[in-house]
């Protein structure tokens, strides 16, 4: 059977207030083709669909469309997907029962019974053929909640043994489920160690002193596949080619401007095998200019050698303008989006920076000292430390004038 792994789609997501409805729709459409092209039996997403909880009607639209297009033009085209931390578990579930009538498993939930022991039946997905007949198990763990996994007595880290309580637990039910020749790929969607992660990664929930990150050895031995999401870059765990994040499918931050963004296909017979991964064409091009951070007068060359807008805003490439500032330049922005009239290019973001201040010792200050410093002193040094410039004339005439208004209100 040959299996596509992707996840991270996010799909109504804004690219720093920028609407991406033309680059999901393209990366869908594209994704159409690949399950034909490749003659895909089993597609993978593994969690964050959407981009938040409670997603736009137009992006639901756009998400259903894609399922009733994919089974209709593979009708033995199999689809397991699983909820991420940004969607809602009980929304992304809703239409499970009329779904799998068309072979498309939705899993966002854990259940438990009374007596709080995991559903694992519903974790467990038959992997079939066109015939119907089962070659292989899937455990659709989707991203997991407190109270989601058993709780172990006296550990030291609920969390990551919790998880892989769950994990072992699942492998458990599956192998007793399996017969000869079945082999069992689990799906997930956290934070492994080590994982190397994007600019994006960084805004997702906190994992304090890594207690949030599960090793790869939380996957039994004998899973031949486990297709992970939540890390936005594609990556191997722990040298092993078989545990793997399929990254996201469109650019989440401009450091990505030069990562190839990819979807995993292999073929699952006992073993796996074939295993590649196919790059995701790039729907809008990311720009940087320039390259590194540059005085303003620069910047603003380059910013008019750019090309003229012309009528396909869609393809508009997105901008990061870097500029190495030597003080506050109160009209910066006015300034660059005045460079840019006319271009085609869609400022996304402006990142100034100012020359590296010198290492300074911290000084201890005494509580005699402390009542000696004037408001301006403080000041003067906090503008130096931040722009490692003096002070100018014109700001400290305003800040004393502000100072001088103060006191005599307090007066």
């Amino acid at each position: 059977m040959k299996i596509l792994h992707t996840a991270d789609w996010h799909i109504g997501q804004l690219f720093h207030e920028y609407d991406r409805t033309y680059e999901h729709q393209q990366f869908l459409d594209w994704m159409i083709q690949v399950l034909q092209t490749e003659e895909i039996d089993v597609l993978l997403v593994s969690g964050d669909i959407f981009d938040i909880s409670n997603p736009a009607a137009a992006s639901i639209k756009m998400f259903y469309t894609f399922l009733n297009q994919a089974t209709k033009a593979n009708p033995n085209l199999q689809i397991i997907i699983t909820a991420g931390n940004h969607d809602s578990a009980s929304r992304l579930e809703a239409p499970k029962p009329l779904l799998e009538s068309s072979k498309v498993h939705i899993i966002g939930l854990i259940e438990k019974d009374t007596d709080g022991r995991v559903n694992y039946e519903k974790l467990t997905i038959p992997v079939v053929d066109a015939t119907g007949e089962t070659k292989a198990w899937c455990l659709a763990i989707p991203f997991l909640r407190m109270g989601d996994y058993p709780a172990i007595p006296d550990c030291t880290n609920p969390y990551t043994e919790g998880v892989a309580a769950l994990y072992a637990e699942a492998f458990e039910y599956a192998h007793q489920k399996r017969q000869k020749g079945q082999p069992i790929i689990a799906m997930g969607h956290l934070h492994t160690s080590n994982a190397e992660k994007t600019d994006m990664d960084d805004s997702e929930r906190p994992i304090m002193g890594g207690v949030e990150c599960v090793s790869a050895s939380a996957f039994h031995e004998d899973i031949k596949y486990v297709a992970l999401g939540h890390i936005h870059k594609a990556q191997r765990i722990g040298s092993k080619e078989h545990i793997r994040y399929s990254g996201s499918p469109l650019p989440m931050s401009f450091s990505e401007l030069a990562y190839k963004h990819q979807v995993i296909v292999f073929e699952l017979n006992e073993e796996i095998s074939n295993l590649k991964s196919i790059e995701i064409p790039v729907f809008v091009p990311l720009q940087r200019i320039p390259a590194t951070h540059q005085p303003l007068h620069e910047v603003l060359a380059l910013l008019e050698e750019l090309p003229a807008a012309d009528n396909d805003l869609k393809t508009t490439p997105y901008l990061k303008v870097n500029v190495l500032l030597e003080s506050p330049e109160p009209g910066l922005r006015h300034k660059i989006e005045t460079a840019l009239i006319g271009k085609k290019v869609r400022l996304a973001k402006i990142d100034s920076k100012y020359p590296a201040s010198k290492e300074k010792t911290n000084e201890f200050i005494t509580q005699e000292k402390l009542n000696e410093l004037q408001p301006l002193d403080v000041f003067s040094n906090i503008y130096q430390s931040r722009y490692n410039t003096e002070v100018p004339e014109e700001i400290l005439r305003l800040f004393q004038q502000a100072a001088q208004e103060v006191n005599q209100k307090e007066e």
